[in-house]
């Protein structure tokens, strides 16, 4: 038979549930934060995509005149650049733009706060996408 143990003699035991449920607590409470400030960092990344598109095109549809006046179609890349910047700044967005022949690249930087994670030290998480746009002209396909 075994031996009898009172409450008592358990005294090594005491207060190790409350520090599993403090350490339990705070486990929990950071993958909630990281849960919530990922998914809000993915709907910013998402509108950084979509305004950078359009600044992209925005910029691809910015014609040289002076080589439309020569018979040919150019992007003009002081007014792609102009057109994709102005266009990032309507919309508050910071970035820049580049152009390559015919190809506009915008790349647009931002940060988006955090909502429970800044408790834990990380107050922000930085955001980086690039977008790109070719100006077409004319048939580009057999139907």
């Amino acid at each position: 038979m075994l031996p009898f143990r009172s409450l008592k003699d358990s005294s090594g035991d005491r207060g190790s549930l409350t520090v599993f449920v403090a350490v339990f607590c705070v486990t929990l409470f950071v993958l909630i934060g990281l849960v919530v400030d990922t998914g809000r960092a993915i709907s910013a990344r998402s509108v950084a995509m979509s305004e950078a598109q359009q600044a992209a095109r925005a910029g691809a549809g910015q014609v040289s005149v002076g080589a439309l006046r020569s018979g040919q179609i150019e992007v003009d890349p002081v007014g792609a650049v102009n057109a994709s910047e102005k266009y990032l700044e309507s919309v508050g967005q910071t970035g820049w733009a580049s152009v390559v022949g015919a190809t506009v690249t915008v790349h647009v930087e931002t940060e988006e706060p955090t909502v429970i994670l800044g408790i834990v030290g990380i107050n922000h998480i930085r955001i980086s996408v690039s977008a790109s746009a070719t100006d077409l002209h004319g048939v580009t396909e057999e139907d």
